[in-house]
């Protein structure tokens, strides 16, 4: 119950007495996202696309999965065209313990990792160019405390094109045929 209380309570100080930016001196946490080029994408058929993350230097997020059922998931979630199916694959966390969480192994990112987000257009989707927009909702530590959570501005665009036509079978000629 410590932990909890210490860790709830850091997150508190510095919703209460400003981010980090405010500090002299002190780093702000932060994630970025690597720019993704145009992605052709097969309609009718399952396309990966990964999406590269970077969390800066000297902090974590938790993982998708996180060890403790108080700290705040990895979620990305984006918002498709009707016709788009979407999935998404979380990496493993990395185990890690923290000085605000001695006891505990808790799953976290850090430098860089990467989501898989699996895209499928619907067969009677029309070809062209859509963007798909969302967001990813992380909470950054570093090792003496957790800061509230943000939310950073995921987008990136797809190509939709029809895929190969169907191979053509002739149909068994009968032996009457002249």
């Amino acid at each position: 119950m410590r932990i909890i209380g210490r860790v709830c309570c850091s997150a508190l100080l510095l919703t209460v007495t400003g981010s980090a930016q405010d500090i002299p001196g002190k780093k702000t946490p932060s994630v970025t996202m690597t720019a993704v080029p145009l992605q052709t994408v097969t309609r009718g058929k399952s396309n990966k696309i990964d999406l590269e993350f970077h969390v800066g230097s000297g902090f974590h997020i938790n993982s998708n999965k996180p060890t403790l059922n108080y700290l705040i998931p990895t979620a990305l979630k984006l918002d498709a065209p009707t016709d788009i199916v979407l999935g998404v694959t979380y990496p493993p966390g990395e185990e890690a313990t923290f000085p605000f969480a001695p006891d505990d192994k808790l799953s976290v990112y850090s430098g860089t990792f990467n989501l898989s987000v699996g895209v499928r257009p619907l067969k009677g989707m029309l070809p062209g160019k859509y963007v798909l927009r969302g967001n990813l909702k992380y909470q950054a530590c570093d090792n003496a405390s957790c800061y509230p959570p943000k939310q950073l501005p995921v987008e990136f665009d797809v190509k939709v094109v029809k895929g190969p036509p169907p191979p053509h079978h002739n149909p068994a000629q009968s032996p009457h045929v002249h």
